[in-house]
């Protein structure tokens, strides 16, 4: 890739330099070039400059993945600003509540997306950030003034200033923003498509939501470093995935294992020739052996090169396996530190991780930031692993409670914190519990005052759908007299978990 560029309007200018009239996305019939992106992006920071947005304020983008995400999103650290993605799923409520904290001056969103009504819903809570509907965000015409304003800010972006805030939840439910600079977005994008050899030639089905590290940074910010072309997906819907992989002849596919367990057990994989794929990524979650074996297999996906890799919002990416490993390695670690990034295994066997991609802090969250990275620099997991003698790292347990449901972080304090808002719940507590489909969902386990005073399990359920991203949802609700809990009063999860399904008891 040569000299990589440490800003990403160096980058997407460097590309478009480079690559100029190749695609850099395709969608349906749209297909927007190198040069169209540039372009488009240079527009829309125009815009966001027209509208009064100075250098280093937030900017939040609330939508599903699509190319106009990607322009609305280059724009804001073009035109010198922060971005700030934000959950697609998330309701209004989460929303809002992000947009106050990081005192986000627009949000861009995809009003109307699931049928919902976004930008009224904001509004109604009062939201103080000027709200941009994205379908028509590229109508407004740049005068020439603004265009040479953001190209000015552009130039004069450094590879140290704050490029993006990821927002994560943590142990105590409230979501925390980690902040990364240019640099270190770029850096982690950079490692990722070497490692995994992404190339120009690519054809790059990007699945993952762009609000997400693994759509954002390895997907969106690897296709400006090495060409790719990215295909944005909404909504995962595999007999869709089947038949773009056939008639684009994809040939790079990252996501989480679920993705691939419908791909090898859909009805009609036989109907779609998937030969084109050549790079598989996945992580997020345990990935079975076989599962390896059979994307690997000539009577599976047929993959050539699939890989297994670690990161966090905190630190994108840790470790990856190399492509030419044994499908055991590659299935049962998550490979070995990336070049700048070193791991370790603290006291209690937890992982820890220091290096370039390690985040700069939580936004306006000192006493959290010096949580999570000590003095000496490294960041402390919340994971329980083991590293073999080559370096490769095996992910053993989770210290914090976090459960990953179809390759999404949920925080059970979160939803228990929403649950404990509503009138009739007593107690509560929420773990994960193994799913064929999603890896792991919620099982709520809920004490309440006696019917009709306490809520039934739709009443319970109607009340978080309001309120949190349907992934966070529990899937199960257990009605129970009175939580395990030990002589410290802290609720014994370990029981919750092991406890008998209804169908089994």
């Amino acid at each position: 890739m040569g000299i990589t560029p440490d800003t990403l309007p160096a980058a997407l200018q460097a590309a478009a330099a480079r690559y100029a009239d190749r695609p850099a996305y395709a969608e349906g019939d749209a297909v927007t070039t190198f040069t169209d992106l540039l372009t488009r992006v240079r527009a829309v920071a125009a815009h966001y400059i027209d509208l009064g947005m100075s250098p280093g304020q937030r900017v939040g983008l609330w939508a599903p993945n699509s190319t106009e995400w990607v322009v609305a999103a280059l724009a804001v650290t073009y035109a010198g600003g922060t971005l700030i993605p934000l959950n697609s799923r998330y309701t209004a409520h989460e929303v809002s509540d992000l947009l106050a904290r990081s005192q986000a001056v627009l949000c861009v969103i995809a009003d109307g997306f699931l049928g919902r009504t976004q930008i009224a819903d904001l509004n109604a809570l009062g939201s103080t950030a000027r709200l941009l509907d994205l379908a028509t965000l590229e109508e407004a015409e740049p005068s020439p003034t603004s265009l040479d304003e953001a190209d000015r800010r552009a130039a004069a972006v450094r590879s140290g200033d704050v490029a993006d805030i990821l927002f994560t939840s943590g142990t105590t439910g409230r979501a925390k923003g980690a902040m990364s600079a240019h640099h270190q977005t770029i850096g982690t994008a950079a490692a990722w498509g070497s490692i995994g050899g992404v190339r120009a030639e690519d054809r790059y089905l990007v699945v993952n939501p762009f609000f997400h590290s693994f759509g954002y940074k390895a997907g969106i910010v690897v296709g400006l470093l090495t060409g790719a072309c990215l295909y944005p997906m909404a909504m995962f819907d595999v007999v869709e995935v089947m038949a773009l992989i056939e008639r684009e002849q994809i040939s790079v596919l990252p996501g989480a294992p679920t993705i691939f367990q419908q791909l090898l057990t859909s009805p009609q994989r036989s109907a779609h020739d998937l030969s084109s794929l050549r790079l598989a990524v996945t992580g997020a979650a345990s990935v079975p052996v076989v599962l390896i074996e059979q994307m690997r297999a000539r009577d599976g996906l047929a993959i050539e090169q699939v890989v297994t890799a670690f990161g966090m919002t905190e630190a994108v990416v840790v470790t990856m396996c190399r492509g030419d490993e044994p499908a055991e390695v590659v299935a049962t670690t998550c490979g070995r530190a990336i070049p700048g990034m070193e791991t370790r295994i603290g006291p209690g066997g937890e992982l820890l991780v220091r290096g370039d991609y390690v985040m700069l802090g939580y936004l306006d969250d000192p006493a959290a930031t010096a949580e999570a990275i000590d003095a000496e620099g490294w960041l402390h997991t919340g994971d329980v692993g083991v590293l073999d003698a080559d370096g490769n790292l095996s992910i053993t347990d989770r210290i914090k409670d976090m459960y990953i449901s179809g390759g999404f972080n949920v925080y059970p304090a979160e939803v228990e914190q929403t649950l404990a808002r509503l009138e009739g719940v007593v107690d509560c507590a929420v773990v994960g519990i193994p799913d064929k489909r999603l890896g792991e969902v919620g099982r709520a386990f809920v004490v309440r005052r006696e019917p009709p005073v306490g809520p039934d399990e739709p009443m319970v359920a109607a009340f978080l759908k309001e309120r949190l991203a349907n992934y966070k949802v529990p899937k199960l609700i257990t009605f129970i007299d009175v939580l395990p809990r030990n002589a410290m009063g802290k609720v014994l999860k370990t029981e919750l978990r092991t406890s008998p399904l209804p169908e089994e008891s």
